[in-house]
């Protein structure tokens, strides 16, 4: 397992992972009132990979392997969504 060092460094984490929840609320909203489809893609796409970085640190912070699968797994399935929206989107080399 990795060795946090102590509270003081747990803390930090726990604290930085709240900070990104708080950012990811932020990017909620691009995400529903985006002007455009392609404003909405990526800030789903911002929305997952904070999803991720905060789970790397829940797992950092709290001392738990399974948060990292869960990342890791979260990782993947955000890069496949991504691709996914961005094949529908395009329509005869044109992007809707």
């Amino acid at each position: 397992m990795i060795e946090t060092g102590g509270s003081t460094l747990t803390t930090a984490f726990l604290l930085t992972a709240a900070v990104l929840v708080v950012l990811a609320i932020a990017v909620l909203y691009r995400a529903i009132k985006g002007p455009t489809m392609q404003d909405r893609v990526i800030a789903v796409n911002v929305l997952g990979t904070n999803t991720v970085v905060i789970l790397a640190l829940l797992a950092v912070a709290l001392d738990s392997e399974s948060f990292l699968d869960i990342a890791l797994v979260y990782a993947l399935l955000n890069f496949l969504m991504a691709i996914a929206i961005s094949k529908f989107t395009v329509k005869r080399g044109d992007v809707i």
